[in-house]
């Protein structure tokens, strides 16, 4: 581009084509040729709230301290200081304004430069349109999406965690816990019987940690046990049958963000080892492989077991459950906090029913007590498919709870589970109870329960029961 008159066409094209995130932005372009800043100021003004044009880093610098900037477009070689300079000192100002670098004069070790400097993107002159036009709506758009974020947090921060219903005196502890520990490095372990939400709870201390890298969730009992370690750990190319190329791990995937195991419980003594290494070292070492390979991730783990049961009987190791039991939450069956099922069961309405294109389900104080009467041996998640089950068939949740044993005394005093019983046992009694009221048929009876019929055919299986 080497004319005004060149720069003005450029400028009305590009002004052509909308860019919805800068709308209400304020871009900074600062360039020593006048054509330049010219042809910018009239691409962009018709979109952004605020476009302003410099010459110079100096006068660039007024101009920024004066206005607040959502963008940087800056030339490399601009008269005093360079714009590579200038982009370093807002740097280590701890300026995290987004900047696109661009030049007439670049080569590979520039544009490494200007990258390794902060820079969000780098264009070489004369460049297209339609980069310009990517690269102002990405950095425009993740300057969006990063106030979101934050505004996002500040809200849960004040006003409770996303997805977490009750207001209940044990489900207020668990909020003002999770917040407590959301900010910090430290394992987690999350306890609770199948179905009381652990892994919405581990969801939210996630959301709440302000860590940038993702959520992985992992179910322990899911994944062979011979398999377990090379898709936490990875392999390398050849490391056994099948290893036809090399693969990152969990661990690595969670790269910067959160690793939630699941069933922790169901995992190998051999396997525990491995990962007690894992966290002690903040290290993994994938199969086949002779090097260590350093991680960045939160573990957070959850069982719905009694650990100290699973200890006692050696299918724990005290150490790895010393280590992820820096601090515990147990969350509490819903048939301990009754008073928020009104309010899980109008959530559960109000959500499935967008999802599902029917109308929601209006309770009445009957349902509602119909509800609070009912044991909920699956909790939080049985009330969940409950609500859609009666959304689907337009029925009352009451006419599927009608016929089931209510919370209170049932008078089936000789079925009942002794005191003494483990929660182990109870659970056993429970679940052969429940298939046996299914006429055998593991489906229904795992649908009943609330969890997979994959997970009770394990159960059955580890109780030798066919």
């Amino acid at each position: 581009m080497s004319s005004v008159s060149d720069a003005t066409q450029w400028a009305e094209a590009l002004a052509e084509q909308a860019i919805p995130a800068g709308r209400a932005s304020a871009v900074l372009v600062v360039d020593d040729e006048p054509g330049m800043r010219n042809f910018l100021h009239k691409a962009l003004a018709p979109e952004c709230a605020l476009v302003e044009i410099a010459d110079s880093a100096e006068s660039a610098e007024a101009l920024r301290r004066r206005y607040h900037f959502d963008l940087l477009i800056v030339d490399i070689r601009l008269p005093g200081r360079s714009g590579i300079e200038w982009l370093q000192e807002l740097r280590s100002d701890d300026v995290t304004t987004d900047v696109i670098v661009m030049t007439a004069y670049a080569d590979l070790e520039t544009a490494v430069a200007a990258l390794r400097s902060g820079a969000s993107d780098f264009l070489l002159k004369p460049f297209r349109i339609e980069q310009m036009l990517t690269a102002v709506r990405l950095c425009l758009e993740r300057r969006r999406m990063a106030r979101e974020n934050f505004l996002l947090r500040r809200e849960l921060a004040s006003h409770g965690i996303e997805g977490i219903v009750g207001t209940s005196a044990a489900m207020s502890e668990v909020c003002a816990v999770v917040h407590r520990v959301a900010p910090t490095a430290s394992t987690v372990l999350i306890e609770g019987e199948t179905g009381t939400g652990k892994e919405l709870v581990a969801r939210a201390i996630h959301s709440l940690s302000g860590r940038g890298g993702p959520f992985v969730p992992v179910n322990c009992s899911s994944i062979a046990p011979d398999l377990l370690e090379s898709e936490l750990f990875g392999h390398t190319k050849g490391a056994f049958t099948g290893a036809h190329a090399s693969r990152e791990g969990l661990f690595s995937y969670a790269r910067g963000g959160t690793l939630f195991l699941d069933e922790i419980s169901e995992m190998s003594l051999a396997m525990q080892a491995k990962l007690l290494r894992a966290l002690e070292e903040k290290s993994v070492r994938p199969v086949g492989s002779d090097r260590e390979v350093p991680v960045d991730a939160r573990v957070i783990a959850a069982t719905n077991r009694q650990l100290d049961v699973a200890m006692s009987n050696g299918a724990f190791r005290e150490d790895l459950f010393f280590r992820l039991n820096v601090l515990a939450i147990m969350l509490p069956p819903l048939r301990e906090h009754s008073e928020d099922i009104a309010a899980l069961a109008q959530h559960f309405s109000t959500l499935l029913s967008g999802e599902l294109g029917v109308q929601p389900i209006p309770f009445t104080h009957e349902d509602v007590a119909h509800l609070q009467a009912y044991a909920w041996p699956g909790n939080v998640r049985e009330l969940k498919n409950v609500i859609e089950r009666s959304l689907l068939l337009g029925k009352l949740p009451g006419d599927f709870l009608a016929a089931a044993a209510p919370a209170a005394d049932t008078g089936d005093a000789d079925r009942a589970a002794p005191l003494t019983w483990t929660l182990d046992e109870v659970e056993k009694h429970h679940m052969l109870r429940v298939l046996e009221a299914n006429a055998g048929n593991k489906t229904r009876a795992a649908r009943s329960l609330g969890v997979s019929r994959k997970t009770l055919e394990r159960k059955l299986k580890n109780w030798s029961v066919a």
